[in-house]
């Protein structure tokens, strides 16, 4: 098929809320490392990584040749059968994590990692309702839409009753009209009163990511989770690190958790776990596992091939030191961009931490007051697109660039990156 004949395939047989990038889509085919080409032999730069998921590149050959291994070994079983891989991986997942997380429990999405930590939460506390956070994504599901707190990604208007969601530390558009540090961090405090008034003074715990993904790569003080971990075990909750985006390096740690001092009772993790292969795990203590008295299958989770996978790509990150490689190229991105903002009024916020960085675009206006600019954002993809880089968008308001490589890029692509975003940014404000 050609390019065009794939664009009216994906229109006449997929749902038309599976939407597509740039107003003529590209039909990726194939990839190498950090680059990807379309179908019609355009070469880009790939920042985006499958949102956060090509840890170690495409097609990166050792894991390849892991996955090709186990497949001339063993394909599937489900979890009524242990494998090596499986087993392989919970042990090494119980010791790359931190505290007294050691009992693993595999699914295929990060959606389902996030319903079994929150059942297992209600299951070990005894008690119902769950803190989530305004501006968090949690998946497609009926409780991960009532979890996730963008309107435009909750299309049932159902909800589960026990979710109550606390204010976002959004410190560039802070809730609290504040300003970071004189605010005395407000917004984790605030998560004490949220309870006392919208619960029953009981919860099962807070489900919170480290770094807000979809939510547009936003950053919490440094005190944050120290504070609000504290709040909900004062009344009887687990605090459920949502690593799906942060885990595996990208923040410039192995887990996203850590840049805040702070261990979780329970982490749920997928995307960056096997380089792009379905996978999803919870990872928590044996007393809370303990809870689950009744049976549990998971028919995809932990799948061997997978497992293999992620063992590999794991063993990539540690070998490599690729959390420090993100630290590292993370910090010239960093200065890059906020090089950029000084040129450029549309920019109005850079942040984030290791290879996940944010530019948040706002209106060109007088008095600074931090209008969004989502449409500034859908031009500036087709110019990037149009000089081979692919970079992603997020945020509530449709307003923020994600800069997500994988956690090996180079210098060279980092330099390479900041040149194409510069050039594009000067021809979106051109226009």
């Amino acid at each position: 098929m050609d390019s065009k004949e794939v664009r009216q395939k994906h229109k006449d047989h997929l749902f038309p809320s599976v939407a597509n990038f740039y107003s003529e889509s590209a039909v990726l085919y194939e990839g190498k490392g950090s680059r990807i080409r379309d179908l019609d032999g355009n070469d880009y730069l790939d920042f985006f990584g499958g949102i956060l998921t090509v840890s170690v590149g495409h097609a990166n050959p050792e894991v390849n040749e892991a996955v090709v291994a186990q497949l001339g070994r063993l394909s599937h079983v489900s979890t009524l059968y242990p494998t090596v891989p499986i087993v392989e991986l919970a042990a090494k997942l119980a010791e790359i994590t931190p505290g007294k997380l050691d009992q693993c429990f595999f699914t295929a999405s990060g959606t389902e990692a996030d319903e079994t930590a929150y059942m297992m939460a209600q299951l070990h506390t005894g008690n119902q309702e769950l803190v989530a956070l305004r501006h968090g994504y949690s998946g497609r599901s009926l409780l991960a839409q009532s979890l996730t707190a963008h309107s435009s990604y909750r299309a049932l208007s159902t909800q589960v009753a026990a979710i109550k969601h606390a204010a976002a530390p959004y410190c560039y558009r802070c809730p609290f009209k504040l300003e970071y540090p004189s605010c005395g961090v407000a917004c984790a405090h605030d998560v004490d009163e949220l309870i006392r008034t919208t619960t029953t003074g009981k919860i099962a715990g807070m489900l919170a990511e480290p770094i807000l993904g979809v939510g547009g790569f936003v950053v919490p003080p440094k005190e944050y989770f120290q504070i609000v971990s504290d709040i909900v075990r004062k009344y009887g909750g687990v605090f459920i690190a949502d690593e799906v985006q942060t885990g595996f390096g990208r923040t410039g740690k192995m887990w996203g958790i850590e840049q805040f001092g702070v261990e979780p009772d329970m982490m749920t993790m997928a995307k960056g776990i096997a380089n792009g292969l379905p996978l999803a795990a919870v990872v928590t203590t044996t007393e809370i596992a303990s809870a689950m008295k009744k049976g549990t299958i998971s028919t995809f989770g932990g799948n061997p091939v997978s497992c293999a996978a992620s063992l590999k790509t794991i063993e990539i990150i540690e070998r490599d030191e690729l959390a420090k490689n993100a630290e590292a190229r993370g910090a010239e991105l960093r200065e890059g961009l906020l090089a950029l903002k000084a040129k450029h009024k549309i920019i109005g916020d850079v942040r984030g931490m290791g290879l996940m960085l944010g530019i948040e675009l706002v209106m060109d206006e007088p008095g600074g007051d931090r209008t969004p600019n989502p449409a500034a954002l859908g031009v500036l993809l087709e110019e990037t697109r149009k000089r081979g880089l692919l970079i992603g968008k997020g945020g509530l308001y449709g307003n923020t660039v994600r800069c997500s490589p994988a956690l090996n890029i180079e210098a060279s692509d980092v330099k390479e990156a900041l040149e194409k975003l510069g050039a594009a940014f000067a021809a979106v404000e051109a226009r």
